[in-house]
């Protein structure tokens, strides 16, 4: 099971990592449009389009990423507190009630929605560039496929915990500050 966890995991984060990119491309294309709107008194008939896509793209792709690495937010003042098989079977439970019956519905629904909208090639109605929606819709259906795929992987760390007691390890390529800033000041003590 740690083998698949991990391969998951990589896959998850390749994921991530790729849509990632859309944030400079976001960045550039609103730079571009500050400066042809406000400086050369021309603003572009696309940049409004390519702002929502481009965040609709990075936020919803990033999802298996962030599920991956524990980053979703969680209401856990009372759950951290419990043993971690305590923890394990809880989330083993939410997993199957709530996460895959709606992942499940966003896989179908999604993929019924999005290759309607890529037979049709529909195009934006709000843009004045008609613009192609079509590839940002599709998203949904493979969004939902990856959150499928790291939810498989979340289920097996449940399984893994329960049968040990404690968590597998997360592979991790980013800290949260707090962690770090945590870490530091532990180093500072010790001194």
């Amino acid at each position: 099971m740690e083998t698949w966890i991990r391969v998951i995991d990589v896959f998850s984060k390749a994921v991530g990592h790729a849509f990632s990119w859309c944030v400079l491309v976001l960045t550039a294309s609103t730079c571009y449009e500050v400066f042809m709107r406000y400086v050369l008194n021309s603003p572009t008939v696309w940049a409004f389009d390519m702002s929502y896509m481009m965040y609709g793209a990075l936020f919803i792709m990033s999802g298996a990423y962030a599920l991956s690495r524990g980053s979703h937010v969680r209401g856990d003042f009372i759950y951290r507190k419990w043993q971690q098989r305590t923890q394990a079977k809880v989330d083993l439970v939410l997993y199957f009630l709530f996460f895959f019956p709606a992942i499940f519905a966003m896989v179908f629904t999604g993929a019924r929605y999005s290759f309607e909208s890529a037979r049709i090639l529909e195009s934006s109605v709000n843009s004045p560039a008609g613009v192609p929606v079509w590839p940002l819709k599709l998203m949904i259906f493979v969004a939902g496929l990856t959150l499928l795929i790291a939810g498989i992987a979340e289920v097996m760390r449940c399984l893994l915990c329960i049968r040990t007691g404690t968590w597998p390890a997360r592979t991790g390529d980013v800290e949260e500050l707090e962690v770090v800033l945590l870490k530091q000041h532990a180093g500072e003590a010790a001194k």
